[in-house]
């Protein structure tokens, strides 16, 4: 199985981009988003989807986890193949996509190609508490939460002594914020310890 691969972009056709991995070429489907993005000779890293069947072994490349990710959701729909899942998250960003289920806008959906009504709803209907708001709610408070650890100077030593920075966050929510660096890192070590 591919899982991933990490190459230069060599060229651009209509429906895919060709990684060169060390001299072979291959060809990836890809959103709309990453094609209007990536540029022969851009190096690139796609998370990679292969779909395999007895007349085509096809890949699909994303450059974010979180499309790939959402792509897999979207292929557990009944109806809904890799093509149509692609043409789907075509429309607009993966978080977009995500928001647009969750708030069951079957309008939105239904704007991808080939994906009628009944295929869009089924979508909504199968994913709405999968994806989009609560997920993202998640995710802002994470990415809040790294903004933070990148300026607080505690959270980066216990980084750099191995920490994940949740558990490095977690561990300085237990002390007080008014102490000085050395302080705050010795307290955390031993609350974490």
């Amino acid at each position: 199985m591919i899982a991933a691969l990490s190459g230069k972009v060599s060229e651009k056709l209509p429906e895919l981009v060709i990684l060169d991995v060390h001299g072979v070429g291959y060809g990836l489907f890809v959103t709309i988003e990453d094609y209007g993005r990536l540029k022969p000779g851009d190096e690139a890293k796609f998370y990679v989807y292969e779909h395999i069947r007895e007349s085509s072994h096809d890949l699909f490349g994303f450059t974010k986890a979180d499309t790939k990710y959402l792509f897999e959701q979207l292929l557990s729909v009944n109806g809904v193949g890799p093509k149509m899942a692609l043409n789907m998250l075509s429309i607009g960003t993966a978080n977009e996509v995500g928001q647009a289920i969750a708030a069951g806008d079957v309008k939105f959906i239904q704007a991808a190609n080939g994906v009628g009504k009944k295929v869009a709803e089924r979508v909504v209907i199968d994913l709405k508490d999968k994806v989009g708001l609560a997920s993202q709610e998640l995710a802002d408070s994470f990415f809040v939460g790294s903004a933070a650890a990148q300026k607080d100077e505690a959270v980066q030593a216990l980084i750099a002594l191995g920490f994940s920075t949740q558990d490095a966050l977690g561990a300085l929510s237990k002390v007080a914020a008014d102490l000085p660096t050395e302080q705050r890192v010795k307290q955390a070590l031993k609350a974490g310890g």
